[in-house]
């Protein structure tokens, strides 16, 4: 079997489950909302965060109702999430098709982000479980404070890992953390267990940030983001912050201050990119995520089913060693 193989196999049945009633979810009376909501149905992903949080309720007891409810929950989150990042970003892209913003418009991208997010929350309730209400809630005003904190660091003349991981921990980790701790709270799993539930997804999350940023180093089309993306968008990520604070001169860090403040040239980009790849950013940045992989997998109870374990191992190796 290949490693999505390992992942899917003890929760394959559970899985079905999940996938019809999240295409049930994204349907609408009202023609427009419907054929956008088709749109973003077929373009979906491999449900990654579903099925962390399917694996985490098969690790501490048995997938229920509340686990498939919470499951969509965070879902329709996420996915609303990306349809207001691609307005917030202008962006014309997501996982190489066109963003929903790119085909309808501003309007229909945050209305329908809107839609979903309420979906989100009908569902969260359908768990009946209010601790697992409270996360949702939670997800939610992290997610939007992460992308402030994004903003408002494109301002900032420090070049501080701190405020590097602060922004994960409030975006792509805050959703593999609710995903992870909602599976085990939906089986009633003991609160010391929700608590190294909810680090093992964080640890997962900034393992696949990390990845992430390392992508944009490289060409990649499947992406749909050209080499240098994040930088072209002001952002600094893990490899160029390392290598800023460890042997960057001072012409390189008035570079990277403009290339925060959107003013620095295509080319520039590309000689910076080039630069952090040569001073050893990247290497750096696969060492922390592999720390982070080993820290997470130390996490888990030494009572877990052989094949759950396996499917976690797989999950944060398919994490790090993905393509795309």
């Amino acid at each position: 079997m290949n490693k999505l193989e390992v992942i899917k196999q003890p929760v394959e049945k559970e899985l079905s489950e999940f996938k019809a009633l999240f295409d049930a979810s994204l349907t609408s009376s009202t023609p427009l909302l419907n054929e956008v909501l088709g749109y973003i149905k077929q373009r979906n992903g491999k449900m990654m965060r579903p099925i962390l949080v399917l694996l985490m309720a098969k690790l501490y007891g048995g997938v229920n109702d509340s686990t498939l409810h919470a499951a969509l929950s965070l879902e329709l989150l996420h996915t609303a999430s990306l349809v207001h990042d691609d307005v917030v970003d202008e962006s014309n892209k997501r996982r190489g098709q066109s963003s929903v913003n790119a085909l309808y418009d501003n309007k229909v991208s945050v209305l329908v982000g809107d839609y979903m997010l309420a979906t989100s929350l009908r569902h969260a309730s359908y768990t009946k479980h209010i601790d697992l209400v409270e996360l949702v809630a939670r997800l939610g005003q992290n997610l939007s404070e992460g992308e402030i904190i994004q903003l408002v660091n494109i301002s900032n003349h420090d070049f501080l890992e701190e405020i590097y991981f602060d922004v994960i921990r409030k975006k792509t980790a805050a959703l593999f953390t609710a995903s992870a701790e909602s599976g085990a709270i939906s089986v009633n799993a003991p609160q010391d267990e929700i608590k190294k539930a909810a680090l093992f997804g964080e640890m997962i999350g900034i393992a696949f940030q990390i990845k992430d940023d390392i992508f944009d180093y490289f060409d990649n089309e499947e992406l749909g983001k050209p080499t240098g993306n994040d930088m072209m968008e002001g952002k600094l990520t893990l490899p160029a912050l390392h290598v800023l604070n460890t042997c960057a001169d001072e012409a390189k860090k008035e570079l990277a201050l403009r290339i925060r403040s959107l003013s620095a040239s295509k080319e520039e980009i590309t000689g910076f990119v080039d630069y952090v790849k040569q001073e050893g950013g990247i290497a750096y940045a696969e060492k922390v995520m592999y720390d982070y992989r080993n820290k997470a997998l130390a996490l888990l109870p030494e009572s877990t089913d052989e094949a759950i374990r396996a499917a976690l191992t797989a999950y944060i190796d398919y994490v790090i060693e993905r393509n795309k």
